[in-house]
């Protein structure tokens, strides 16, 4: 019998659920020994760790040391958070590995005592690390996924909006999925879920993000986001709503995607208002996200906006903002947004005090064919027009803006990108935009970013998670090889004959694209055509070989050839479509994309956690060029 005696253990949340985790896990790791052994524990925090430098701040910035032996275990970190990501990356080194989102995926070994010797001493290479919830998520999905983080060596989730609410939606309305009922959720329904994720959440001592949009919304007094108006503007509203094309009124139906009039004095003040409350009512948000409305195009036009710009108006606010919660002694981070107009620099205001704001680049019109390590000469920022700007498409007309913002700031920053939000649906093997991960990674010190939160679907397992696992270990050490994190995680999912699974997932990525998929480009495209039907050959060929490693499989790996089994039909039917579209064949196009969509609905509820139905029909029909056969 083995026990672990913590010494001179800290008391805390985070600390009590690191020692559970440290327990759970090497009850199942460790074989049975014979003769009763005591093996001191000692988890410590907050003191400088020998071999690395101090860090900035202890409780942002994540390190650890590691001493494991037979005898002893040790773990010294920087913050509680980071104990039990020291936990997480002992197990990994004894070889445990935590593959995609959910414990049924997770693999065990069975070691002695004696094999264990582990000595590890790193700081991670960006503070910031993390995820941004979007799709459709069931509230497993997401405490899976949050679960996951750390395991991983993320430390951040953001949950978007004020609460959830349009994510569990999306899932439990079914929404896209007419096959399924939808489930009928009460507001005490979803408080209890608001409250089980926010206390995941600080479980694991993550870095929690909170809101973005929402909050020209709720200075109108609407408390919601991304939802339509249930009525017309009042009088009142209207006064502080956007003047555009000699109209106030709610943006395309919708209030969170409606800017303000930001030099009327009422607006600004409901505005700062929403955002100091909030602040002062939510101490356990570490990041608060203050982004003016989701559109572009649809800024004030009255004389006094007129007289500035956008983004000097932007700093000024959060200027307001900062001046209070100053004044109210809180220290809460605010992300300031570099999107859309704000993508352009201020002329004229500065920010007082820099270190209160984290710079957040979202370059959500990149091209995901090429990563930032590709990029060549970075061009004259193209010039600002009210509401008749173009988002940047290329790397470098994105870099452009980044640079010029850097100019005038140097302040702590990371870039807020989308990989695994549309352009993955794109790459049907997950290794090329995998591989544009680990680059895009790698260079961020260089372009002076500090970290990465991804704004995905958690539900992005399909074929495998190893995009998001890339991402997580990389961000940890932008040193790792991609070829060593290929093998590490195929190995696993596939055992021996992991490369040729590898090979079969390289060739549908360099067959598949992830700029057509997501709408950049010509529709008509004979080449990408041909590549298309490339690969309704290559997974039907590929079938055959799955399905006799699916027999011989041991019960670990099965779910993994399972989902390539129904991975490779779907591939098939979703080419066909594909194909048909880029040769121009329109007429086509309907009956193949709706039998493609009848086949992922009828499987949803069978592979949930790997597929997200409703946001790859979502951007296959808004994006990519295809029509939806229900009212959105």
């Amino acid at each position: 019998m083995i026990y672990f005696d913590f010494v001179h253990a800290e008391s805390g949340p985070v600390e009590d659920y690191a020692q559970k985790q440290l327990l759970n896990y090497f009850h199942l790791l460790l074989k049975e020994e014979k003769t009763e052994r005591h093996i001191p524990v000692e988890f410590t925090f907050g003191f400088p760790i020998p071999d690395l430098a101090v860090p900035f701040s202890y409780d942002l910035d994540d390190q650890y040391q590691i001493i494991a032996t037979p005898y002893r275990l040790k773990i010294s970190a920087s913050n509680p958070r980071s104990v039990l990501l020291g936990v997480y990356r002992l197990l990994t080194e004894l070889g445990c590995r935590f593959p995609m989102p959910g414990i049924e995926h997770e693999y065990i070994p069975q070691i002695r005592l004696e094999e264990i010797n582990v000595y590890v001493c790193e700081a991670a290479s960006f503070r910031h690390r993390g995820v941004c919830i979007e799709g459709a998520d069931s509230l497993k999905n997401i405490l899976d996924f949050i679960d996951w983080l750390p395991k991983t060596g993320y430390n951040s989730f953001f949950v978007q909006h004020f609460e959830p609410e349009v994510f569990l939606n999306n899932w439990y309305s079914h929404k896209y999925n007419p096959l399924l009922n939808a489930e009928t959720l009460n507001q005490e329904d979803m408080e209890q879920m608001f409250y089980q994720i926010d206390q995941a959440i600080a479980l694991r001592g993550l870095l929690h993000h909170r809101v973005g949009h929402g909050w020209t919304s709720k200075a109108m007094g609407i408390p919601y986001a991304c939802a339509p108006a249930k009525t017309a503007p009042s009088k009142e509203q209207r006064l502080l709503l956007a003047q555009v094309n000699g109209i106030r009124d709610f943006w395309e139906e919708i209030p969170s995607n409606t800017n303000l009039c930001y030099s009327n004095p009422i607006a600004r003040s409901a505005f700062i208002k929403g955002v100091t409350d909030y602040a002062v009512n939510h101490p356990e948000v570490d990041y608060l996200h203050v982004w003016l409305a989701d559109e572009y195009n649809n800024i004030c036009e009255c004389r006094d906006c007129r007289s500035t710009t956008l983004t000097d108006q932007y700093i000024s606010l959060l200027n307001e903002i900062d001046s209070i919660l100053v004044q109210s002694g809180i220290s809460t981070h605010i992300v300031l947004l570099l999107y859309q107009e704000l993508l352009w620099p201020p002329v004229h205001q500065k920010l007082v005090h820099p270190d209160r704001f984290t710079l957040m680049f979202a370059p959500i019109s990149r091209t995901f064919n090429r990563s930032y390590s590709c990029r060549g000469p970075i061009p004259t920022l193209m010039p600002y027009r009210r509401n008749r700007i173009t988002l940047p498409n290329t790397l470098e007309e994105n870099l452009a803006f980044l640079e010029a913002w850097k100019a005038g700031y140097d302040t702590d920053s990371f870039v807020y990108d989308y990989p695994l939000g549309r352009a993955h649906y794109g790459d049907l093997g997950y290794h090329h935009i995998a591989r544009i991960i680990s680059s895009d990674i790698k260079e961020l010190s260089v372009l002076k970013l500090n970290g990465y939160i991804s704004c995905q679907e958690l539900r992005a397992a399909f074929p495998n998670s190893f995009p998001n696992y890339v991402m997580g270990r990389t961000l940890w050490n932008k040193n790792l090889s991609f070829e060593a994190l290929e093998e590490e995680y195929y190995s696993a999912l596939y055992g021996s004959d992991w490369r040729t699974v590898k090979e079969y997932l390289l060739k549908l990525s360099s067959l598949t694209s992830c700029d057509y998929f997501n709408g950049i480009g010509l529709r008509c495209n004979l080449q990408q055509a041909a590549h298309y039907k490339e690969v309704q050959t290559l997974a039907g060929e590929f079938r055959l070989t799955i399905r006799q490693r699916l027999d011989a499989a041991e019960s670990f790996r099965k779910i993994f050839f399972t989902l390539l089994d129904y991975h490779a039909e779907y591939c098939i039917l979703i080419t066909k479509a594909l194909e048909a579209l880029a040769a121009g064949r329109v007429s086509e196009v309907p009956e193949l994309w709706n039998a493609f969509m009848n086949f992922i609905r009828i499987h949803e509820t069978e592979f949930q956690p790997y597929l997200d139905v409703y946001r790859v029909l979502e951007v296959g029909t808004k994006y990519t060029g295809f029509t939806l056969d229900i009212e959105r």
